[in-house]
């Protein structure tokens, strides 16, 4: 069903134009049955975006404009059908249409339809990215049942994403505005992230996560790593991971590359420091570890940002929505940060590449 996406001559659209002064970020709409078309629009018609990037919104005009005109919303952009180039010189939103909805989305019901549609989205975002014609992407949310019914077998963006790019070292991170966590693992069962605790991924990770913030501007990133058991298992009363394969591979990294990495911290109170500025960023040793303090200190602003590919990629800290998807109610301030930060990171990262030139 996919192909990888990694060589440049695969996608005929030129690369941007170096004397443009903002970035062009490559919007996915998501799965067009949930609020991704919503928020997108929501978000491309604030001046905050407009200011730091070009958006390219890549999607289905016809489904987006009958939003827009459901919900009044701003939309009318011009249109740059699939097979046909990006101008090298544009300044306000175009629309990347794909014309991939097959029949009638009804909003609010996962299908293999809308799944099929969405993953058509990132297979495209990813051509954009590879060929040069957009600088960074920003993923609106997708459903993992409805990608599944749509014929596609990965968990969530960020492996098919580094399926997509043939990325072997990478991760998921949620960055809001004063926390940044890494994660070990994702979109798996507890018992199995429990066992995915071991030291020769911790190392991995921590090294990814020490390379892309000195790309995001973090010139000697401090990184703790948090424990896997309560209270960093008492001296081994609660657990032996953090003795066995945490405290090990902090003992590693340490020796590498002036690498500050620090820990295992209990996790009750590492996120509190890190948020309050001690650290740069945290290992997460599991999904829900890092997702608790996330959405409890900046729910609906936090950004998922994959970590290890060619390229920026953020996403909304959210679903699909699809209890509130075509009424008109969903939030776009995660898609807002999500988009800005990619503008941000996307211009740091070709800063550092200039200076490695140099």
């Amino acid at each position: 069903m996919t192909e990888t996406l990694h060589n440049s001559s695969q996608a005929p659209h030129p690369r941007r134009d170096s004397r443009l002064p903002l970035p062009r970020i490559g919007i996915t709409m998501g799965d067009p049955a949930g609020i991704g078309p919503e928020v997108v629009l929501k978000a491309v018609a604030e001046e905050e975006v407009r200011r730091v990037c070009v958006p390219v919104i890549i999607g289905d005009a016809q489904l987006l404009a009958h939003t827009a005109r459901t919900l009044d919303l701003q939309c009318g952009y011009d249109i740059v059908r699939y097979d046909e180039r990006l101008p090298e010189q544009i300044s306000d939103p175009v629309i990347f249409h794909l014309d991939n909805v097959g029949g009638y989305i009804e909003p609010g019901v996962e299908s293999g339809a809308a799944g099929k549609a969405a993953a058509g989205y990132i297979e495209a975002a990813v051509q954009l990215c590879a060929s040069g014609a957009v600088d960074a992407i920003t993923t609106a949310p997708i459903n993992k049942r409805a990608l599944f019914l749509g014929g596609y077998s990965f968990p969530g963006h960020t492996e098919f994403l580094a399926h997509l790019t043939s990325t072997e070292e990478y991760a998921m991170a949620f960055v809001a505005s004063n926390l940044r966590i890494v994660l070990l693992s994702t979109h798996v069962p507890l018992a199995e992230a429990i066992r995915m605790v071991e030291r020769d991924r911790i190392v991995r990770v921590t090294k990814l996560a020490h390379r892309e913030l000195k790309r995001w501007g973090i010139e000697r990133p401090r990184i703790a790593v948090a424990a896997l058991n309560p209270h960093g298992a008492e001296g081994g009363l609660f657990g032996v991971e953090e003795a066995s394969e945490i405290m090990p591979a902090v003992e590693e990294c340490q020796g590498q590359d002036e690498m500050d990495v620090r820990g295992p911290y209990s996790a009750d109170t590492v996120f509190l420091r890190a948020s309050r500025g001690e650290f740069d960023a945290v290992i997460a040793c599991y999904h829900d570890q890092a997702m608790i303090p996330v959405k409890c200190l900046s729910f609906g602003e936090a950004v998922n940002v994959t970590m290890g590919l060619p390229f920026i990629r953020t996403s909304v800290d959210h679903g699909t929505a699809f209890d509130i998807a075509g009424k008109g109610l969903a939030e776009h301030s995660s898609m807002l940060a999500a988009i800005t930060l990619a503008a941000e990171l996307s211009s740091m990262a070709d800063e550092s590449g200039r200076a490695v030139e140099a």
